[in-house]
């Protein structure tokens, strides 16, 4: 499990396993070991039977071992592309079962019958969740060019005005990336953005002092030459494009590796059916934030991943469908 939302990760996981009559073996980030033993802790004092959701603090290096014991018969990872590759790998050679949830760049698509100061509002939220180092965050606008200009503004304004400090303080909205690697991926990608001519409309540079912290970036003018285009941005960072209709909407929508969430603002019923119809991802929100609610299954296709958390479809990836015929004696 991953380490920017260290609990409710790994308990998307461990509830419906666990409800299923799972049992559950915890390799937590290793940045987060304290939050690990707590999740362990947490199930004993709850009441389970000693051992049904165990914590393994080990590295990385020693993960292929533990998919290859023959008492671990499946596997859900939430993280990178390279480590839900090499999961699958060691699992998909021993027959075993995986759910991946990966990486995101999820579209936000703004219509001209939209509300646009309330998409506004709610993209810079999408945007900066948990610092922007989220999946299911927002992170590539789109928007029709019938109203791209007062978005633009609209939007603009929302995220220069988000307050970047002390996370612990109350009026703070955005608070330090998770490590120095972080803050320096998201300073190199907007480095090739604006070498290749992208315009910052807000943000842009890190601040001086110390922290990890980034500024909420609006970048426009974005081409395919640009890292931006293609690669997840894991930090507060959005990213604009201007498109003349629905079908240009859904081609830059979809032309990516990922497919996690998307959003689409729109009031014209039709288009919100093409929307719901034609987005290449696992979750579809209309006129919101794509939210991981317990009610829904949560996953997405492509390169995010396949099978699903949460809700029906999430507590049955871990059970097996056994065939029963009874035949008159």
């Amino acid at each position: 499990m991953p380490w920017n939302f260290p609990l409710w990760q790994a308990m998307r996981f461990a509830a419906p396993a666990l409800m299923a009559g799972n049992v559950g073996l915890l390799k937590h980030a290793s940045n987060v070991p304290q939050t690990a033993l707590f999740m362990q802790d947490l199930f004993t004092r709850a009441g389970f039977p000693h051992g049904t959701f165990q914590t393994l603090l080990v590295g990385s290096a020693r993960v292929e071992a533990i998919l290859r014991d023959p008492r671990v018969t499946a596997a859900t990872l939430t993280g990178s592309g390279p480590a839900g590759q090499s999961v699958a790998a060691i699992a998909g050679s021993e027959i075993k079962k995986v759910v991946l949830e990966l990486g995101g760049s999820d579209p936000f698509v703004v219509m001209p019958s939209a509300d646009l100061r309330a998409a506004a509002q709610v993209a810079a939220v999408a945007r900066v969740l948990n610092n922007g180092q989220s999946c299911i965050a927002a992170k590539r606008f789109i928007v029709h060019e019938a109203v791209y200009t007062e978005f633009e503004r609209l939007f603009t304004e929302q995220m220069a005005s988000k307050v970047v400090g002390d996370p612990m303080l109350e009026g703070t909205d955005v608070g330090p990336l998770a490590s120095e690697q972080q803050r320096d991926d998201v300073e190199k990608l907007v480095a090739d953005a604006v070498a290749n001519g992208a315009k910052v409309l807000c943000g842009g540079a890190a601040p001086e002092g110390p922290g990890f912290y980034y500024p909420p970036t609006v970048l426009a003018g974005i081409t395919p030459d640009m890292r931006v285009h293609t690669e997840e941005v894991f930090g507060p960072v959005a990213t604009l494009y201007r498109v003349p209709d629905i079908d240009a909407a859904l081609e830059l929508a979809n032309g990516t590796e990922f497919g996690l969430g998307a959003n689409a603002w729109t009031n014209d019923e039709q288009e919100r059916n093409r929307f719901i119809r034609d987005f290449v991802a696992g979750m579809v929100f209309i006129n919101g934030n794509v939210t991981s609610y317990p009610q829904l299954p949560f996953g997405g296709v492509k390169t995010s991943g396949h099978g699903r958390e949460l809700s029906v479809q999430g507590i049955r990836e871990f059970c097996n469908i056994k065939s029963v015929w009874i035949g008159r004696s």
